[in-house]
């Protein structure tokens, strides 16, 4: 699933076309589920002649700031992205490398926009769990009002992560996939968080010292950076970072340094950890 740096990516594709031009025309698919039951004709007569001010995200969540309200509020699920023609999709675990001689617009389409100087902008969501919404005030309707702080908009100072932290009494690994603690953190950040900080996935975040707090809090916001510096692009992360062999659950994983890496079954989603490493 796309999580922060990969959403931040989308954020810029979407910058990039977007910001300071007028929506021309608006093509929307008919789906009830990703567009919340509003109808395409709601969604042209919401968005064309627009102009969009500013394009934001928080956690991973990315919204278009219009000249006037309704905006809409865009979110990838499991398998979402933003398209442009001729551009160079991110590949996911769960969603393969585009074929780069697909045609335009790409398979899975769901809101294709068009603006003023001839750019165009594509959402595709194959599995139907992203979400596409209008919101009159985006920052103070949900989703947006129920996150938590953006570990790159807005770190939390160390006083004020242990102040949240400490009175958590759920596994550490739930407590980062809370949205509603740390917004667009994932399944694969927060593994590679506590990997870094040297933490057990499953200690309660209220047993935790200040000091493994401080740990979690500083490596959260390294590894956030890190990734979205590079675009998100996984070839460019660290080679001793865990992200690299967590994946398929594969028995004789280890890590760059051969420690042995077990994966379970944490808050209900898969985990991956190394118990040499992590206490």
């Amino acid at each position: 699933m796309p999580e922060l740096p990969e959403v931040e990516r989308g954020r810029r594709v979407a910058a990039t076309v977007a910001e300071g031009r007028r929506i021309s025309r608006v093509v929307c698919k008919r789906d009830a589920i990703v567009f919340d039951g509003v109808s395409p004709r709601r969604w042209k007569s919401a968005l064309e002649g627009k102009k969009v001010q500013r394009v934001s995200r928080i956690g991973k969540q990315i919204w278009f700031e219009l000249d006037s309200p309704p905006h809409p509020l865009f979110h990838f699920g499991m398998t979402g992205a933003f398209r442009v023609p001729g551009g160079r999709d991110l590949p996911l675990a769960a969603r393969p490398a585009p074929d780069p001689n697909e045609a335009w617009p790409p398979r899975f389409t769901k809101i294709q926009l068009f603006f003023e100087g001839g750019a165009e902008l594509a959402m595709t969501n194959a599995r139907r769990l992203g979400r596409i919404l209008l919101r009159e005030d985006p920052l103070h309707e949900p989703p947006i009002s129920r996150l938590g702080f953006d570990p790159l908009l807005g770190p939390l100072s160390r006083a004020e992560f242990y102040r949240r932290a400490s009175r958590r009494k759920t596994s550490m690994k739930s407590l980062l996939l809370d949205q509603s603690f740390c917004a667009g953190v994932g399944n694969w950040i927060a593994d590679e968080v506590l990997y870094q900080a040297g933490i057990d996935p499953r200690r309660s975040a209220n047993q935790l010292t200040p000091e493994e707090l401080e740990r979690v809090r500083r490596r959260l916001g390294a590894v956030v950076k890190l990734a979205v510096r590079v675009d998100a692009d996984k070839s460019r992360f660290p080679v001793n970072w865990l992200f690299h062999v967590r994946w398929g659950k594969k028995k004789d994983a280890r890590t760059a340094e051969g420690n042995r890496v077990v994966f379970a079954s944490i808050g209900g989603r898969t985990t991956a950890w190394v118990p040499q490493r992590q206490k």
